[in-house]
């Protein structure tokens, strides 16, 4: 009897192991997944020349933006048209962002607290400008199933936030093509419900790779509500200065 009870914990660690490494493998491989889809969307560093389009039930909106973006940290949106809009900025840099409003010639720091709030009227937030690392470093990963969209294979990968992690989502779920370009994010809340999803409309080959030229962005529970943003010129990889990413440039923006 002695001997079984120390026989039948060595057994049952036998059992588990594998399926413990295989499940610790699956978590590695989904998490290099998003990783790899983050880094195919940034780049080492990004410009972009965009129209974003704002949809109601009773208006609709247009606007011009351009934006840039070094590493994963570090980007900037400043808006060119309509006339009325031109000039406003927002500056993201590692988890701060500040807001630029020309009319009134005032930099506002975005608290934590309002970082999920909606950007300049769009279904997109705060958080959702900078499409940082964030999605790797505080998420928990897990391929929940491999398809065939259009002849190419595509991950669906679960992410669930860290408890520590700065975030209001309770999951989110990404679609990501084997070449890893993003072709849908689904943003859950802390029930479980889904909120909001961002699919890609358009794939284009823009600064010569291809890349989702049209996502959108709607709420689940106001399908006639939904931000678009059309992706016109982009280039890849260029040196931008790290001046770039500054609150004089935010307020003062040089040239180009």
């Amino acid at each position: 009897m002695k001997t079984l009870t120390r026989i039948l914990p060595l057994l049952f660690t036998f059992l588990i192991a594998p399926l413990c490494a295989s499940a610790s493998e699956d978590s590695a491989k989904a998490k290099e997944i998003v990783r790899a889809a983050v880094d195919y969307w940034r780049d080492k560093s990004s410009y972009t020349a965009s129209e974003m389009q704002v949809k109601r039930p009773t208006w609709e909106r247009e606007m011009k933006m351009v934006g840039w973006t070094k590493g994963m940290k570090k980007s900037l949106i400043r808006f060119t048209e309509p006339a009325k809009d031109a000039g406003n900025a927002s500056l993201t840099i590692n988890e701060d962002i500040w807001s630029y409003t020309p009319k009134v010639n005032r930099v506002i720091r975005i608290p934590a607290s309002m970082k999920s709030q909606s950007w300049m009227g769009s279904d997109f937030s705060y958080r959702d400008l900078a499409r940082s690392d964030e999605i790797v470093e505080d998420y928990t990963h897990k391929i929940l199933e491999t398809k065939q969209v259009d002849g190419h294979n595509v991950y669906v990968v679960e992410m669930v936030p860290h408890d520590s992690a700065p975030v209001v989502w309770g999951k989110e779920v990404l679609d990501v093509r084997e070449d890893y370009v993003m072709l849908k994010h689904q943003f859950f809340d802390q029930d479980m419900k889904l909120v909001k999803v961002l699919e890609t409309k358009e794939i284009r080959n823009l600064g010569g790779k291809l890349y989702p030229a049209v996502m959108r962005m709607s709420n689940v529970e106001k399908p006639e509500e939904w931000t678009e943003i059309r992706t016109i010129e982009a280039e890849f990889g260029a040196p931008v200065p790290d001046s770039t990413f500054t609150l004089s440039n935010l307020r003062n923006p040089r040239a180009r």
